[in-house]
């Protein structure tokens, strides 16, 4: 059913490929200076949330095959390119000789494996690929596409690479989504309001450090609220639904 992305879904995907490659290709801004200790205290943590992230979302995707058997296949391989790409975050942290602080990292996304985790047992597919693949997804997406901006030469290949395949995750829980609204709309909206708010405070969790990095918070945020309700459209929810959706992100 998701083996082939639709004709639209491909076009979508084009533009934000061409988005990245503009905004990549554009006048550099000032980069930050890699060396300095500040800047490796703050990427231990950085780097930590974006290799924890990605085996977050390997160990979930392999859950969510337990709830949607039929979908085994197509959701083994997107955790398989999960664990692709923690494997180049690791990279990038040895690159710039930094340990990551995995410990920082667990805590981090705590409150959203738990969340996860409760969802898991009770069967509720919505709110995981709620989690999952709409709202880390569309999360990643938009913190890899300013930290590309900024990022040290090693680092910015793999994560113009890494992003390329986020698309492809959103996609997945976008047309899991759209197929089956008439049936999980109301488990969507209520699974927002929990877990949308989290996402607000894990940015504001790690925004002195991502400014370290070069990587304004306002941006970050903008970027996120663009990407997910951009996804709220295409999943087939109309203005006022998306609008009140977005609204529990201000807490």
């Amino acid at each position: 059913m998701h083996n082939e992305l639709k004709i639209t879904d491909m076009q979508t995907l084009e533009s934000n490929k061409k988005t990245i490659e503009e905004s990549t290709n554009s006048i550099s801004l000032d980069l930050p200076d890699f060396t300095t200790d500040s800047y490796k205290d703050a990427y231990s943590r950085i780097n930590a949330i974006v290799i924890e992230g990605e085996q977050e979302a390997h160990d979930n995707y392999i859950s969510i095959a337990t709830l949607i058997p039929n979908e085994l296949e197509e959701l083994t391989k997107l955790a398989r390119m999960e664990m692709k790409h923690k494997k180049g975050f690791t990279a990038c942290g040895r690159n710039l000789d930094v340990v990551a602080d995995m410990e920082f990292a667990k805590k981090f996304f705590s409150k959203l494996h738990g969340n996860f985790q409760v969802a898991l047992k009770k069967g509720n597919v919505t709110t995981c690929l709620l989690i999952q693949a709409i709202l880390i997804e569309a999360f990643a997406i938009s913190a890899y596409n300013v930290y590309i901006r900024v990022a040290d030469p090693f680092a910015k290949k793999i994560t113009e690479g890494v992003v390329k395949d986020e698309y492809l995750h959103l996609n997945y829980g976008q047309q899991w989504l759209k197929e089956n609204l008439s049936t999980c709309k109301d488990e969507l909206m209520e699974a927002n309001k929990v877990n949308l708010p989290l996402i607000k405070k894990m940015l504001d969790e790690v925004a002195d450090d991502a400014s370290v990095l070069a990587m304004d918070r306002e941006e970050l945020m903008e970027e996120f609220m663009i990407a997910y309700q951009d996804t709220l459209m295409e999943i087939g929810l109309d203005n006022r639904e998306i609008a009140r959706m977005a609204m529990a992100a201000i807490v």
